[in-house]
């Protein structure tokens, strides 16, 4: 009787925990959306031939470099912070990196130095844990395309809207113009029928 009681006891252990994990995981993000601090991050065209496109956009930022002194310093794939501003548009912009977290309340996001553009410009590209937003697959294809028509587009503005808190980032939408993605796709469904 004492071992039925003791398995049972581990059994309801495992599944709560394996409820929390999730939970705590999807808490987090909801936190960041509802009390991160909003920046706009102005996008970039990217490869065409992405081999997992479908089920989201894959998202490129303009601001992905930054000059370091000793680029000897930097490691590929190493962690680090990335010190965030805004220009006179209210796009993000890279204040400063640093390997060590930041204290105060400077807006910042953990990142990844990618690679080095080359030892003369001694420069960092940086990889944002926010490359892609993920849609309703039905809803992707059209996204995407229409994404990248008006990245070609040099006249269009495209940017995606990220929250940020404690150095965690959600990405919140993805506009055009001043136009959220889904509203597009929304428009371009209405528009065939």
């Amino acid at each position: 009787m004492n071992k039925k009681k003791l398995i049972l006891t581990a059994f309801i252990l495992v599944a709560l925990a394996q409820l929390y994990v999730p939970a705590k995981m999807i808490f987090d993000k909801e936190d960041i959306l509802a009390k991160g601090k909003e920046y706009k991050f102005k996008t970039a065209p990217i490869d065409p031939n992405d081999p997992f496109r479908g089920k989201y956009i894959a998202l490129r930022y303009e601001e992905n470099t930054f000059k370091v002194q000793n680029e000897g310093e930097w490691m590929s794939n190493e962690t680090i912070y990335v010190i965030l501003a805004t220009d006179k548009d209210g796009f993000a912009k890279i204040h400063s990196v640093s390997k060590v977290k930041p204290q105060g309340n400077r807006d910042f996001v953990k990142a990844k130095v990618r690679y080095f553009t080359n030892s003369y410009d001694k420069e960092i590209n940086i990889e944002y844990p926010f490359n892609r937003f993920y849609m309703e697959e039905y809803k992707a294809p059209v996204a995407e395309k229409a994404y990248r028509e008006a990245l070609s587009d040099s006249a269009k503005v495209t940017y995606a809207l990220i929250r940020i808190k404690d150095g965690d980032a959600v990405i919140k939408d993805v506009l055009i113009d001043g136009i959220s993605i889904n509203e597009i796709v929304k428009n371009k469904k209405n528009n065939k029928k």
